[in-house]
Parts: structure tokens; sequence; C-alpha cells
């Protein structure tokens, strides 16, 4: 793909329309775009950006630099989740790639999950292996889920169908985006590729993350946090607080019926327990005021939300796809983040 030809309004029928939405991003979203004009192979390629009211003048930076792109300016800054709705809506590829404007992808990346979307012939969420940009170590291909929906790294390059892929590089047909629904725009930001992976294996459609290509992230430009540093694993209150609400969502609208009764009240009584020796330990009453407690009022004021998403995805589900708990790991994520890192450092 040569420059001329990224996000070029003239290819009226483009294979992958790139989706990225844009915070505040001047100083990552040149790597982020070069990435894409840098991919090898002649892939017909559109650039779509929602610029979600950055402060820092990124949205003219990119006009005035990447005319070929499609730029969607955002009067307010809504999240995640209702930009990339946004960009999908708008969207003429067969597929969607759902891209970090803090993530570079591997010259190889698009023709490897192009590759692997032909070869399986039928929807599916496809995901990559993550660096970190900074130290280059592999942080994932792909993550399973503990009982609690904590996303479980995966290191195993043959181990392809997983719980999830993230948001930061997320694969998908672009019918299959429409059939689910998109991104839940009540979520925010954070843990909404988990709810669309789970709603797409509920649907009998496979999640995979391929062993090759990948692409580097710098984890943590846009929430802080959320990575393992000095040995210690650091996030900030907001990352956190958004964190516990979204994955309780998550399993509120797509925990199987069986498993729902035992698993959320226990998820919900170990929150609690959490925030509370949190606070304890740490002596700071932030940890249970801004963290855990605003899990409980969040799932009441959304419990409307909460019982459509449910019904829907109930509806949908499909039986003869492959066992949903397949991908889950039994063992509670965060006891073995503890036992290695020590209690989290939260800024």
């Amino acid at each position: 793909m040569t420059p001329k030809d990224a996000g070029s309004p003239a290819a009226s029928h483009p294979v992958v329309s790139v989706c990225i939405a844009n915070y505040n991003g001047i100083d990552v979203i040149d790597d982020c775009i070069r990435s894409l004009i840098n991919q090898l192979g002649s892939i017909p390629v559109e650039i779509l950006i929602h610029d979600d009211a950055s402060t820092d003048g990124s949205a003219d930076y990119i006009k005035a630099h990447y005319p070929n792109a499609t730029l969607i300016e955002s009067s307010d800054n809504v999240g995640f989740c209702v930009a990339n709705n946004r960009l999908a809506a708008i969207a003429h590829g067969d597929y969607l790639l759902l891209l970090n404007n803090d993530a570079m992808l591997l010259p190889d990346a698009l023709s490897t999950l192009l590759a692997e979307a032909q070869r399986l012939g039928h929807p599916a969420i496809l995901g990559l292996p993550q660096y970190n940009a900074d130290g280059g170590e592999l942080l994932d291909i792909g993550s399973w889920l503990d009982p609690f929906y904590n996303p479980v790294p995966n290191h195993n390059p043959t181990r392809n169908d997983v719980g999830m892929v993230m948001g930061a590089c997320l694969w998908i047909n672009r019918k299959l985006w429409s059939e689910l629904g998109g991104f839940p725009e009540w979520f925010g930001s954070i843990g909404e590729d988990l709810f669309l992976c789970c709603c797409a294996r509920l649907a009998g459609h496979p999640v995979r993350a391929l062993g090759t290509s990948g692409y580097r992230h710098r984890v943590g430009k846009s929430f802080g946090g959320g990575k393992v540093s000095g040995g210690r694993l650091s996030s900030t209150f907001r990352r956190r607080a958004l964190s516990e609400r979204n994955k309780t969502f998550v399993m509120a609208t797509t925990c199987p019926t069986p498993w729902i009764v035992l698993l959320l009240p226990l998820h919900l009584a170990l929150l609690l327990l959490e925030g509370v020796l949190l606070t304890l330990i740490r002596h700071d009453d932030r940890y249970i005021r801004q963290i855990y407690l605003p899990v409980f009022g969040a799932l009441i004021r959304h419990r409307k939300e909460i019982r459509t998403v449910r019904t829907t995805v109930s509806k949908s589900r499909n039986l003869k796809g492959a066992p949903f708990c397949l991908v889950f790991d039994w063992m509670p994520y965060k006891l073995r983040m503890l036992f290695r890192h020590g209690l989290p450092r939260i800024t």
C-alpha cells in the first residue's frame, strides 16, 4: 500500500476500514498511521479517524498531514465505544480493524489478518500478538478469561482460540459487527473488547489470536497504568474503576444463566472484600470510594440496559458453537498477579 492509497477517497471499494479513535494523540498518531502506510501488499484500505474533542491540536494536525483519511471531529468527549460505533457506521470495507492511536502494526499485519479471515470463510474476530512498544516484550497473543472475566494473557502461539483479543488491534467482519450491535455506548471506555468477544463466541463465531505478525502498543498511554512496571502492576484510579465496573457489566450481560447465579454474587462479594482490604492496607479510602463502591451503583443505574442486552445476547446464543467455558482458566488471575507482583500500585 502506497501513501497515496492510504485512506484515499478514490478507493471506492476498500477491503479493510481501519478505525482509529483519537484523543490528544498528536505525539503518537504519526507512528500509527505510518504503520498503515507501510503495510506490505496492495490491500485497498480506508483510514477513518474519530477525534474525541482533543485539546492538543491533533485534529488540525491530522487534517493537514493526512488529507486522504476521513476525519470525524466530535464536539464532545464521548469515549471509545461511541467513537468506534460512529466510525463503523461510515465504513465501507468488508472488514473493520479497530486500531488504537498508540498502536503500530508490523508490516505484514493486514495481509496476515486478511489471509486468516479468507481461510476461515465465515465471520470471526481476530487479533495479533501484542508487543510492548517500550521494551519489545510479548504482552499477549490474545487472552483467556478467569471466572470473574479478568483477561489472562496467552503466550502460546499455537493456542489460537481465545476468550478475547484486545481492542487496541481488533479485526472483525463488518457484517458481524452489525449483527452484534457494535459496542454498548454506556460502557464509555474499557471492557468493550471483552464484551464484543464474549457476544461473538456465544453466537457461535470464533475469536482467534494469530501467532504471527503483530503490533507494538504503548500500553497505558490513554488511561495510564495497565502494565507491570518495576516488578509491580501499576494502574490509575480512573482506569481501575472503569475496568472493575465494565468487567462486571460484561459478566452481568453475557455469563450463561446456569453460572451467573453463583458467579455474580461471588464476584461482587470479592470486589467489596478487595476494596475494604486495600483501603485498610493503604490507609486510603479512595480505593473503596472511587473504585469498588461505584460498581454497585452502576449496576443499579444501568439495570434496564443490562436486562435488555442480556435478553438480546441470550436470543442470539448458538448452542452449536464452541462451548463458551472452553476459553476460561479457572485460577483467579488477580491471585496469580498478587503472588507474582504484590499489591498493585495505583496512582
